[in-house]
């Protein structure tokens, strides 16, 4: 099994300078191969993949994935070796393991990747399968900074990529049918969209800096992250998403769920400007993420809207669901309005009375399984990363609005923010040496 690789293993693997470790020199280095090397998946064959991130969520996948009668897990990789072997367990004989998700792409019989990692490896690792000739499905978010998206698009365009990020809501009945209604017009004219989410999730754990336990490269596990020490916390149980340095907020975590509703119903596109306020008002655990933050942005003809609160649990008259995370979008037309949640709709106003359309969508028998279909046919399945750049163009905004602490206006034909050279140069990530983002 491969040793952990260090950072300076890392920098000393190659003859090449230290940027030629980075993913975009790398890109070069092998040309625009991928797609050309790509095998054929014909109707009899097993799809053959690698999961790339074996935590919590990861092992979720190696389940998921396990289960399809016509694929075949071949190669795991995770930078911790307990994670490692317990997934190489589950997977039985036959599957290779790595700690670098360079080897695994080197893999020559891999068809695709499942990348399971924090998100700050997200936007990279993406752009390597895709250069690799690898499928690719991610789980959200897909990026961080609204500078990520156009390389990753690049990416898996250049290579013709079939691509699933990975919101899995999206394939439900429910979501389904609420886009149905919304674009049957019995709302009127929509003004508004507003999603909602409120829990009372503390961190949990010690978030002390100590040393990693045996068997962890944190090194690799940062990657292109920040410099910091290891704490449990910010590495057991998923709790990354504590800590704005690894992810931003909770816009970024549950945003991809709930925000991709109303940019699917609506078809929204990129907003034009992205404004938000919010802060630490009630928490004070060793958690730096804010507590409270609401996110308003413009549209051609409507706004939309974030409000998050971690320190409240209203809930909903509604909702029948309990524990500790509410959540919702709200559609505001003229003729009536529509909240939904994961798993139910309510109308209100005229609209409650109106004649709804008979349900037509089918949707997917999963997430996972309509990105298998995907790679045979070879046509897009729905949340391919060019749907999701629009998402992820508001999810991403919003953070950088609250970053810089004022209104972010968007140009989306040049791909940056305009008329604010700060906030232009905060829309693109710093990543760490030896790692850098290729080119758009």
């Amino acid at each position: 099994m491969p040793q952990p690789l260090t950072r300076r293993a890392l920098l000393q693997a190659s003859s090449a300078t230290a940027a030629g470790l980075a993913v975009g020199a790398a890109s070069k280095a092998r040309g625009a191969t991928g797609a050309s090397s790509r095998r054929s998946v014909s109707a009899n064959d097993r799809i053959v993949i690698g999961i790339i991130g074996v935590g919590g969520r990861g092992m979720s996948h190696v389940a998921d994935f396990s289960a399809q009668p016509d694929v075949r897990i071949a190669a795991i990789c995770d930078v911790y070796e307990p994670h490692l072997k317990a997934a190489l367990a589950q997977v039985g004989a036959g599957a290779k393991g790595y700690s670098d998700f360079r080897q695994l792409l080197a893999q020559s019989d891999l068809d695709a990747v499942v990348i399971a990692t924090p998100p700050h490896w997200h936007p990279l690792i993406t752009i390597a399968a895709c250069e690799a000739g690898k499928d690719v499905y991610c789980e959200k978010p897909m990026s961080l900074y609204p500078g990520e998206i156009a390389p990753v698009l690049k990416a898996a365009r250049e290579n013709r990529t079939i691509t699933q990020i990975g919101t899995q809501i999206h394939a439900t009945a429910n979501y389904h049918r609420v886009v149905e209604i919304v674009r049957s017009g019995v709302l009127g004219k929509i003004t508004a969209a507003r999603n909602i989410l409120f829990l009372k999730e503390p961190l949990q754990g010690d978030a002390k800096p100590s040393a990693p336990p045996p068997g962890l490269d944190w090194e690799m596990w940062l990657g292109p992250a920040p410099l910091q020490p290891y704490s449990p916390a910010k590495f057991e149980g998923g709790q990354h998403r504590y800590f704005k340095s690894l992810i931003g907020s909770w816009i970024h975590e549950m945003g991809p769920h709930i925000v991709d509703l109303p940019v699917w119903a609506l078809n929204l596109g990129a907003p034009k400007s992205a404004t938000a306020g919010g802060g630490r008002f009630a928490l004070t655990d060793a958690s730096d993420i804010p507590d409270t933050l609401d996110v308003t942005w413009e549209y051609p003809g409507l706004i939309m809207t974030w409000h998050h609160s971690a320190a409240n649990t209203y809930p909903f008259h509604w909702t029948t669901e309990g524990g500790d995370r509410r959540l919702a979008v709200l559609f505001q037309g003229t003729e009536g309005s529509l909240v939904a949640d994961y798993g139910r709709y309510e109308l209100f106003g005229a609209a409650k009375e109106a004649k709804l359309p008979e349900p037509a969508d089918k949707p997917p028998a999963s997430h996972s399984r309509e990105w298998l279909d995907a790679i045979r046919s070879r046509r897009p399945p729905s949340c391919n990363v060019e749907y999701h750049a629009n998402v992820h163009k508001a999810l991403n905004l919003g953070q950088l609005a609250f970053r810089v602490g004022r209104k972010v206006v968007w140009d989306d034909a040049k791909g940056r923010v305009i008329g604010d050279r700060e906030a232009d140069r905060e829309a693109m990530p710093r990543y760490r040496g030896p790692w850098s983002l290729p080119s758009a």
